[in-house]
């Protein structure tokens, strides 16, 4: 069996961030034929027309990045009800030049925990609908709203509450059958 490579998208920039957490706890729970790789949307320049022909390094890395990917999933917070300012920034590059779309065909999934009980619904329906425009198959069933409480993921990012990693390893297992499905 081959391996199966996912280009991992944290939408929150923190060094603590709660989502980058559940993205290495998910990791964890994947099986050793599954790599993650993340990509690093803090060092990509805010997405500008006049550098499309001559990419700056950063946005050349993310573009090849999702080339070789299998899968993408991204694992985003929610800001003012919305996708944060560095993962639309993302998209954007791996959206252009024109002609040059990186995201049409990937198998995606996508989920994000808050602190709030809604964890990122609003987040999660804005990036379904960009990706959509963008031709990336999302995994939409069951959908992941997960509310973040104290000690849900511990040091080592083991998900301490059995029900919930129940609930994540069916997710994380049907994404990777979904993913499959796409596979080149």
């Amino acid at each position: 069996m081959s391996n199966t490579k996912i280009a991992v998208f944290v939408g929150s920039l923190r060094a603590a961030s709660i989502n980058l957490r559940l993205a290495r706890a998910l990791e964890k729970l994947a099986p050793s034929d599954v790599q993650f790789e993340y990509a690093s949307l803090g060092d990509i320049p805010l997405f500008n027309q006049d550098l499309e022909t001559d990419l700056p390094a950063p946005a050349a890395k993310l573009k090849a990045l999702i080339a070789e990917a299998d899968g993408l999933l991204f694992v985003t917070p929610e800001h003012n009800r919305s996708i944060p300012a560095a993962l639309k920034n993302a998209i954007d590059w791996g959206s252009r030049p024109w002609g040059q779309n990186s995201w049409p065909g990937k198998a995606g999934g996508l989920l994000g925990t808050s602190p709030s009980a809604a964890g990122t619904a609003m987040a999660q329906q804005h990036l379904r609908n960009i990706l959509a425009a963008e031709g990336v198959n999302v995994y939409t069933t069951p959908e992941v709203f997960l509310q973040d409480t104290a000690g849900l993921i511990d040091d080592q990012y083991t998900i301490t509450n059995e029900r919930t990693r129940q609930f994540l390893q069916g997710w994380l297992d049907g994404y990777i059958a979904w993913v499959n499905k796409f596979k080149a």
